[in-house]
């Protein structure tokens, strides 16, 4: 997100992150103020390899609640960023298949997993993976599903969220956008609302 009026109209549906993205190569980089919140909504900083003076500088400037590192950040790096006072959810690019053995160092490092689909960018490659993959996650950590996720995909997350999965959170992006970081409205609010009839 980065137009003030796109993101005030956007709070209007209550979700409950809206995230903000500070890797300068993005189509979607924020380079200057973000909007206050409500505090109802997580204020998030999407990162990939960033120093942590950096995230640091971004939280105190942007008021960050959680911080999604998108990069190839280490458990102990996780721990540090934990440290300044922020939700961390850590994503895994998954493609054909996954080695979940991987996750464990970062147990007690990270808040949330994000599985986002395997791409040429960090994220926001606009296509989903292979959900059934997830049949296999091992563990209770609440994980954040991501990766071409539109609005045809109502029904598969309907059938997901009857499983014992800890599936935490739906995190859409490119495919509800009319163009990079603006959102469409009112495609989002008629996924939403098919989304909760459950």
């Amino acid at each position: 997100m980065r137009e003030a009026e796109n993101i005030a109209a956007l709070t209007e549906l209550k979700p409950d992150y809206i995230g903000f993205i500070f890797w300068a190569p993005s189509s979607r980089y924020v380079n200057d103020n973000t909007p206050q919140l409500p505090k109802s909504i997580k204020k998030t900083g999407v990162f990939v390899d960033a120093s942590l003076d950096y995230i640091q500088s971004c939280i105190e400037t942007h008021h960050l609640q959680a911080v999604q590192l998108h990069g190839k950040e280490t458990p102990e790096y996780c721990s540090f960023a934990k440290d300044f006072g922020v939700e961390i959810i850590k994503a895994f690019s998954v493609k054909e298949s996954f080695d979940f053995t991987q996750l464990e160092p970062y147990e007690d490092s990270v808040d949330y997993f994000l599985f986002d689909t395997k791409g040429a960018l960090p994220g926001g490659n606009g296509y989903a993976f292979d959900w059934t993959i997830l049949n296999d996650y091992p563990n209770q950590k609440p994980f954040f599903l991501s990766g071409g996720i539109g609005p045809a995909e109502v029904e598969k997350i309907k059938q997901l969220l009857k499983t014992d999965l800890a599936l935490y959170a739906i995190d859409v992006n490119s495919k509800f956008e009319t163009s990079p970081a603006q959102k469409d409205i009112a495609t989002l609010s008629r996924f939403k609302k098919e989304l909760y009839e459950l």
